[in-house]
């Protein structure tokens, strides 16, 4: 990711996210939506040494957010904390590190 976000700037952005949530699973909707609205997919990626293709996030019902990750006709859901970013980081990625922050 480009700049690091400093914790002030990480509360901020999930004070957006979070603003008219009552309990964490509508935190969690909150997040997601936010992820979902502002990280510019597709993007290329590498996990576990092998290049995919990030076509989407999704929310796993009161779960967590993951990542929809292509590579030929074979598709896998990664958490999204789990996936490595590349370098440059995809615009909107500071929501990542916004859920991060928020602490799942």
């Amino acid at each position: 990711m480009g700049k690091e976000l400093s914790d002030a700037e990480l509360d901020e952005l999930v004070a957006q996210a979070t603003v008219d949530a009552y309990d964490d699973q509508e935190q969690l909707d909150g997040l997601y939506l936010m992820i979902a609205d502002h990280l510019a997919v597709p993007f290329g990626t590498t996990v576990l040494g092998v290049e995919v293709t990030v076509k989407k996030v999704d929310l796993i019902a009161g779960s967590q957010i993951v990542a929809v990750c292509t590579r030929g006709r074979h598709r896998q859901a990664i958490g999204i904390l789990d996936l490595p970013l590349p370098d440059p980081a995809p615009e909107g990625s500071e929501w990542i590190e916004a859920y991060r922050h928020w602490g799942p």
